[in-house]
């Protein structure tokens, strides 16, 4: 049988979502699938799985994810699956795993799916969301959250972003550590909001880019820096070149908020 949940963290502890390999070996590093593999072992199988190695197709239980999320990205809305011959009581199972989770990882909306889904090949749409604070002095309640000195203009933003919609080829704002050789993506929606100091800036798209959404913000906020025109950000896309767009922002603010099917 196929289960799928969905899984909320706080990145900032977690070396990514998903473990990784560095020349040929696992990263001894804590992860949120590492996590989340642990209680799923201990929980259905009653046993504690060590190996964590993603190339061990003996693994008991695989976690699949939607998609990746780098060290220091939150989620709200990640998808996971994984396959089990046991039946498993949704209510029970959830309060169980979270209680075995790690504080900072919690998950929810446990349901039996068929065998045709999959969390990541079966996505559509995955929306994102980057918090900044727009404010010249800190605060103690800021958090790790970006703090933009300067006055942005959300009118300016706005139209920034619209020069991102549809589908285009997004190596300009493409990290090296692509490893998927496509870099053609569909931007369906890209707004800025505020509430108060804090500005959210939310895109859904169809795919993303190893660090595209925080190269996006980045390209943002020099065009807002340095006071260029919006059309600035068509000129950054149409080159499709790294070089021409803005700083990758920290990933702290950004969250994974939901996919869709």
């Amino acid at each position: 049988m196929r289960y799928a949940f969905q899984v909320q963290y706080i990145g900032k502890n977690y070396s990514g979502s998903q473990i990784q390999l560095e020349n040929g070996k696992m990263i001894d590093s804590p992860t949120i699938q590492g996590e989340l593999e642990k209680a799923l072992c201990t929980l259905i199988l009653g046993k504690r799985y060590v190996n964590r190695d993603p190339n061990d197709n003996n693994r008991p239980i695989k976690a699949i994810f939607s998609g990746r999320t780098d060290k220091g990205v939150n989620s709200l809305g990640q998808v996971v699956h994984f396959d089990t011959e046991k039946t498993i009581v949704a209510s029970k199972f959830l309060y169980s795993i979270n209680e075995m989770l790690p504080d900072d990882i919690s998950v929810s909306d446990l349901k039996e799916v068929d065998k045709s889904f999959h969390a990541q090949k079966s996505a559509k749409k995955r929306y994102y969301r980057f918090e900044f604070i727009n404010r010249r002095i800190k605060n103690a309640f800021d958090g790790d959250l970006l703090r933009v000195k300067f006055k942005t203009d959300d009118e300016r933003m706005q139209k920034s972003l619209n020069y991102l919609l549809g589908e285009h080829d997004f190596s300009s704002f493409k990290s090296s550590g692509t490893l998927n050789p496509s870099t053609i993506c569909i931007i369906y929606e890209a707004k800025v909001s505020r509430v108060g100091d804090r500005v959210f800036i939310d895109i859904v798209g169809n795919r993303f880019l190893y660090n595209m959404v925080r190269t996006i913000v980045g390209t943002l906020l020099e065009i807002e820096g340095h006071n260029l025109p919006p059309e600035h950000m068509k000129d950054v896309l149409e080159a499709k070149d790294r070089r021409k767009a803005g700083m990758t922002v920290s990933p702290f603010g950004l969250t994974l908020m939901k996919v869709m099917y």
